[in-house]
């Protein structure tokens, strides 16, 4: 089907949107809704010209009929992503199964499924919900899949609904009608609603239609868009929901340009998290190791602010860490108390953040609390909660090796510091390698751009191939031993402060 505008009109309301599918002779199928109401097919049936699209509406909201239509799911959990794919798998099923052959040759068949908590009456719990549609673009074509996460932020089970309904609506007028341009498709879906009312914080595109959309990128945008203060994907590059992949777990984190990732990021990260499985508190067994990059590690060193990310050098990143076996993080938390408060409503176990000595004098430079009421004290509250551990990597600086035990604070500080290292929570790593102090993460870049010979024992075995075969970070063929670039970055990593 081709679409109607692949211009982004953000003028056309809910009710215009439900209106032009119902219109549509070719778009026909089915919504399941379990929670928060039946809010979207509610607004196809109020636009009318619903008998155009609707071939069925249901809800199967008691578990024991969920489990009859949809099957017996292992982990007993109905808003989940596996629930979701269940609903869809059935609906879409039906409507191939009764439907194709009456009216398949002129037909494109979606099927719409939701299955969400809504705020209940005691306002105990967090809405949030699964949504998705599969469809169809083309008469007896192969189908897609857009599904994502969403988070229900209003204080309000009614606001929650409308705001479910409204979103609905958006996903499946774009999945018709913004489908060939990813970023368009995923700002068509606030169209209506606030930032303050809903959080989309995980979206996966699949389907022959959607070969060349690339769901890291889509990761990313919904950080940049402020559509989510973060997004997760995994190893394989998949794209998860936050929640399910930390939900209930110990979380170690280590934050980093890693443009590219070298030999002290891993020596940091498996130092970091070995002292970590140390403490008494935490079970070995229960562990989550995520690497972090933030909107402001995306962009180059002396960028402007507003600066717009290179894609293609954030895909590269990403791949090498993947390769590494990484799960990573994206975020727009610059300050560390924001990710640690981020994570805490994830998560009530133990968590770990492995940092670099300038990292440590940056946490107490008063000067990054100024717009917080209570300044640096507001902001050590969150970060240093019952639950979060620092572990401190060293930094080579004129021959010294700075670590916890050489961290001097402003004298008014210098107390609360003390306290912090007497009550456990803030940690120099151990046995780290020494040999790695020296090596700084723009002083290999610079000798990869300049192709100078030996930068390879800087950075892991695998990254290295991986930046030769596919020319990353300004890699060329050629390659040239220059003494003096080596010597000129000996001295100035030496001088220094920065190992990450």
């Amino acid at each position: 089907m081709e679409p109607i505008n692949i211009i982004h009109n953000k003028d056309i309301g809910t009710k215009q949107k439900a209106l032009a599918i119902n219109l549509d002779p070719k778009i026909y199928g089915s919504f399941a809704e379990i929670g928060a109401g039946q809010d979207v097919a509610a607004n196809f049936f109020k636009a009318g010209a619903s008998s155009g699209t609707i071939a069925k509406t249901m809800s199967a909201y008691d578990m024991t009929f969920s489990d009859a239509i949809y099957g017996v799911q292992q982990v007993r959990r109905y808003v989940s992503e596996q629930r979701l794919f269940s609903m869809l798998d059935h609906e879409y099923g039906l409507l191939i199964e009764r439907l194709a052959e009456q009216r398949g040759d002129s037909t494109t068949f979606f099927a719409f499924s939701d299955t969400v908590s809504a705020l209940n009456y005691t306002k105990t719990n967090e809405g949030h919900g699964w949504m998705g549609v599969r469809f169809q673009l083309e008469p007896n074509g192969a189908y897609n899949d857009v599904v994502l996460h969403v988070k229900l932020l209003d204080n309000d089970n009614n606001l929650q609904q409308q705001a479910v309904g409204i979103l609905g609506v958006n996903l499946i007028y774009a999945c018709f009608y913004y489908h060939e341009i990813a970023p368009v498709f995923l700002l068509s879906l606030m169209d209506n609603l606030s930032k303050d009312s809903v959080q989309i914080d995980m979206i996966r595109f699949e389907g022959p239609d959607f070969s060349k959309v690339d769901n890291r990128l889509m990761s990313l945008y919904l950080v940049k868009y402020g559509f989510s203060d973060a997004a997760v994907f995994s190893p394989d590059g998949k794209n998860q929901q936050p929640s399910e992949v930390l939900y209930k777990k110990h979380i170690v984190v280590i934050r980093g340009r890693f443009r590219p990732i070298i030999n002290v990021h891993l020596d940091m990260l498996s130092t970091g998290v070995k002292q970590f499985m140390q403490e008494p508190d935490v079970d070995p067994n229960n562990v989550v190791v995520i690497t972090e990059l933030t909107l402001q590690a995306l962009k180059e060193r002396d960028a402007d602010e507003n600066a717009e990310i290179d894609e293609k050098d954030f895909l590269d990143r990403v791949d090498i860490l993947c390769s590494l076996g990484q799960t990573v993080l994206i975020s727009n938390f610059h300050e560390y108390y924001k990710l640690v408060a981020y994570l805490s409503k994830i998560t009530k176990l133990k968590m770990g953040v492995v940092l670099g000595y300038p990292n440590l004098e940056y946490i107490f430079s008063e000067e990054h609390y100024k717009d917080l009421p209570g300044g640096i004290l507001e902001s050590f509250a969150t970060l240093f909660s019952r639950k979060v551990k620092l572990f401190i990597y060293p930094t080579l600086r004129d021959g010294v090796i700075y670590n916890c035990l050489k961290f001097y604070p402003p004298p008014h500080l210098i107390d609360l510091y003390r306290y912090l290292i007497a009550n456990n929570k803030i940690e120099d790593i151990r046995h780290y390698n020494e040999n790695n102090l020296h090596v700084q993460t723009d002083i290999v870049l610079q000798l990869i751009k300049q192709g100078v010979e030996g930068w390879e024992q800087y950075v892991p075995a695998e990254v290295a191939t991986m930046i030769k075969e596919r020319h990353l970070f300004g890699y060329t063929i050629e390659t040239k031993v220059d003494k003096q670039i080596m010597e000129t970055a000996d001295e100035d990593s030496a001088k220094n402060s920065k190992a990450v």
